[in-house]
């Protein structure tokens, strides 16, 4: 695979759009800059033993395979920058999983091609001519993509040296059929039929296709899986591997992991799975049966001839609950009974409210069902726009020209735009009669526009931005920057939309400096232009416009909990956790403040309950719970026929932006896969390989039945403080609502929270205080992973690494993985419990090396 080609940036951007107004990076780049001069692998947020590139771009693991004594990695790699972009294969190999050598790049990109995602197979019987049966050749099936057309299809190169030097077969590719959402081949020798088998995605479907083949050339379609569980976003990087039952080997079941992006388990990219059996042609998952919510109390299920107590205010929602589609609307599904709530009256355009009246808070759970736009709630927007912000305007646009600002390329023309230009969708949002707009001669043209030199004698700086969203720290950026010593230290983009909304940028610790803003349009696709007005330097943050299609919480006014849709027009459950708000008054707000596409909601069956409702999503398989594991594959050909797993350690809704230099990209520690009965029901589960334990430094920080009431206390002393720790740790379930430990603690509450909640029964990762985390509104959350007590007790396995966590419950049957980028005093470990009493049976903190030692 490899997430964000050109088709999929345009995706990760509209993603981008429903998550936050605009992109925004107040992250000081002091450690960028640091990074540069730091020697090798000691840069401040360098992982110490998950494998990083030396430099560049890194995304998905490829080709995994085991061949004459070495794991080989290879992987999604720019070897000309540090954002995504010209698609190529990098190369490391190791002989234990652990400690990793980086070889020349493998497979490179060329005028025709770019390389994306694939496998590798040794081809032992020389089944494609490549090599001999003496010296079998190693074979790449990877996707290329075709620079002058787009299309994805399944091409070979071959290897006799033991992968350090490639050729491309000239007979590429060996499957093409005319897509470009056709990719990520996972390519295995399936014995019984003695043939080759290819398990592949076609990606906007959300179905995996099978091959079959006696040579790797020439292929026959098997069949197809899908769609079914998670598709909220592109399927990727399909694997297809069998595994004993709970360590039996005369019982077999197959798994089949699909990566998804976005929709995810939180959130953005993930990796979901099915269990069942494959019986040479075709994939058959378990049926898991039809999905039953919990029973409760219908509070408003709209099935009445009008809103009855609740208040419609705009016109989206019309006067009575809908019945069925509107008129332009696709098939609604998932609604009970006959009405429900539906914001489409009037199409996409149209925003309003439906509000219910107060209530007192007297129940756990609220349960509903919910579809439509996915709009996100954002802290800090209003439903309607107030005047503009006092304060000294840098540039209004006003003038006819552009003043002193000095423009370089075509982007901007001579002189400010008067608004819509020819070929753009309506642009709306800005003030007077002129606004920078690069869409001048379409999304084609480039340029930038420079203002003069001011000072920052305020505390923010204010602005209107629309247009693309295309951060600076991605491949050819749309993107405001404000420039310090002629260095970015504040960016925004859009957020594909024409409508312009306010952004701020806190500018406090920059008090007295000399400045400049800089307006860059380098993109040339989809969105590659940028619409900005009216900056100015205040005292007061501007209050952007909310863009939701959201049912919200309120309390005391405020919101407290915030659902949306998926993008579909079938209604799915979501379920807010009242039992913080018990005996409060309360409204239920249904909003659509949203004018473009998807702008609109559904919310039906709104019903109190003792226990949550879960969604589609939730109710799917994830091998992985966090934010950071994705396009995860396997290697074939392991030793002892183990299945050992890998993922990227990375999420598309910020990858580009995360605050690392002169690498981007890491993988995850290696996992030993199985499948367990647990709850009655099969689970892929994962530990981290052995090997890791090789890596162990010193003798390990003990401290054993710890017991902690309401409060945080340091663990192991300043012995156990470090960077890079392996920690086990056991607790007793006592009355503490949450427990577990902080790791990488520091000044200023920096911490990274590992807990589990009672309450829900769910391991968590905290990671809002984790350090920098404001390159992006996707990044600073809480992930949880479902995870019962085992006779009592409650086992944790926590890898840190200088900007990672990886969080093993149980046995493996919960894993969170999640980045993270503390400053470096940030050290320590501290034990906690929240709301009563917990006890730390056992904890064993090793200090872990570099896998480069």
């Amino acid at each position: 695979m490899s997430p964000v080609r050109p088709v999929r940036h345009a995706r990760r951007r509209l993603i981008a759009a429903t998550v936050t107004v605009c992109a925004l990076s107040a992250t000081p780049l002091a450690p960028h800059a640091a990074a540069l001069d730091a020697p090798a692998y000691s840069e401040t947020y360098r992982p110490q033993f998950h494998f990083t590139p030396q430099k560049n771009w890194m995304n998905d693991p490829n080709g995994l395979v085991y061949y004459k004594g070495e794991y080989h990695l290879f992987y999604q790699y720019n070897p000309n920058g540090n954002s995504w972009g010209d698609m190529s294969w990098g190369h490391a190999v190791s002989t234990d999983l652990v400690h990793w050598k980086e070889l020349p790049l493998a497979l490179s990109h060329d005028d025709k091609e770019m390389v994306f995602s694939g496998s590798a197979v040794v081809d032992r019987d020389n089944t494609t001519g490549f090599g001999t049966r003496t010296n079998p050749p190693m074979v790449a099936v990877y996707t290329s993509l075709d620079k002058a057309t787009g299309v994805q299809a399944q091409s070979l190169a071959y290897s006799t040296d033991r992968g350090r030097t490639w050729t491309k077969y000239r007979g590429n590719p060996v499957i093409d059929i005319g897509s470009k959402d056709f990719r990520d081949p996972k390519v295995q020798w399936y014995a019984p039929t003695k043939s080759w088998l290819m398990t592949v995605s076609l990606s906007a479907e959300h179905k995996v296709r099978f091959y079959s083949s006696k040579n790797l050339k020439d292929w026959k379609q098997l069949s197809e899986f899908g769609p079914a569980g998670a598709t909220g976003g592109v399927w990727e990087c399909p694997d297809l591997f069998p595994l004993p039952v709970d360590g039996d080997k005369k019982k077999i079941k197959w798994v089949l992991v699909v990566n998804i992006n976005p929709g995810g388990i939180a959130g953005g990219s993930g990796a979901q799975y099915f269990v069942g059996d494959f019986d040479g042609t075709k994939f058959t998952a378990e049926d898991k049966g039809s999905y039953t919510p919990p029973a409760g109390t219908v509070v408003q299920d709209f099935e009445g001839a009008d809103f009855g107590t609740w208040t419609a205010a705009g016109t989206a929602f019309g006067a009575a609950p809908a019945t069925g589609a509107l008129e332009g609307q696709g098939e609604v599904t998932g609604y009970d009974g006959k009405g429900f709530a539906n914001s489409f009256h009037g199409g996409d355009s149209a925003t309003g409210t439906l509000t219910s009246q107060p209530f007192t808070v007297d129940s756990r759970y609220l349960n509903f069902t919910v579809g439509g736009g996915k709009h996100s709630h954002k802290d800090g927007t209003v439903l309607e726009r107030g005047p503009a912000p006092d304060g000294t305007v840098l540039a209004d646009f006003e003038g006819g020209t552009y003043g002193d600002w000095t423009a370089t390329g075509d982007a901007f023309g001579t002189a400010p735009a008067p608004g819509t230009l020819p070929g753009q969708l309506p642009v709306s949002g800005w003030l007077g009669v002129g606004l920078v707009n690069t869409f001048l001669g379409g999304d084609a043209a480039t340029g930038t526009l420079t203002s003069p030199e001011f000072t920052l004698d305020k505390d923010y700086v204010d602005f209107l931005i629309g247009g693309g969203n295309h951060p600076a720290g991605a491949a050819d950026p749309t993107a405001i920057q404000l420039l310090v010593d002629g260095k970015p230290v504040r960016t925004a983009t859009g957020s594909d939309d024409e409508a312009l909304n306010w952004a701020s940028w806190d500018v406090k610790d920059l008090a007295g400096k000399k400045a400049r803003l800089r307006i860059v349009d380098a993109n040339t696709g989809g969105w590659g232009h940028l619409n900005v007005d009216h900056i100015v330097l205040s005292d007061t943050r501007a209050e952007p416009v909310s863009r939701e299609t959201a049912v919200n919480l309120l309390v005391d006014g405020k919101v407290v909990a915030s659902a949306t849709g998926a993008d579909s027009e079938t209604l799915d459950w979501a379920s807010f956790d009242l039992r913080p708000y018990a005996g409060e008054q309360a409204r239920i707000q249904v909003v659509d403040n949203n004018t473009a596409g998807w702008g609109h909601i559904m919310a039906d069956r709104f019903t109190t309950a003792s226990a949550p409702a879960k969604s589609l999503v939730q109710r799917a398989d994830w091998a992985d719970h966090g934010k950071d594991y994705y396009a995860a594959v396997s290697w074939e050909d392991a030793p002892g026929d183990e299945r050992y797993m890998i993922g990227w350690m990375n999420d598309w809704e910020y990858g580009g932006a995360i605050p690392t230099s002169p690498w981007r990209g890491a993988q995850s520690v290696p996992r030993r896969m199985a499948l367990r009965t647990v709850d009655g029901r099969l689970r892929l589960t994962s530990e981290p390989v052995a090997g890791l334990a090789s890596l162990r430094q010193g003798s390990a920080v003990t401290a054993d039945g710890v017991t902690v009431t309401d409060t945080s206390q340091p663990l192991g002393g300043p012995a156990a403080a470090g960077k890079a720790l392996d920690i086990e740790a056991t607790f007793s379930v006592q009355d503490a609502d949450r427990f577990g430990l902080k790791v990488r603690t520091g000044a200023d509450g920096e911490e990274t929270v590992i807990g589990y909640d009672t309450t829900t029964q769910e391991m968590y990762v905290d990671r809002r205080h984790s350090g920098a985390a404001d390159f992006s509104a996707a990044f600073p959350g809480v992930q949880r992973a479902p995870l019962k007590p085992e006779n009592g007790r409650i086992k944790l396995r926590i890898l840190v690494d200088w900007s990672s966590v990886e969080v093993f419950g149980g046995r493996g049957d919960a894993v969170i993985t999640d980045q993270i980028f503390p400053g470096p005093a940030s050290q320590g470990v501290q034990v906690f419990a929240e709301n009563g009493s917990a006890r730390l049976d056992q904890a064993r903190i090793r200090h872990l090396g570099s896998y480069r030692d």
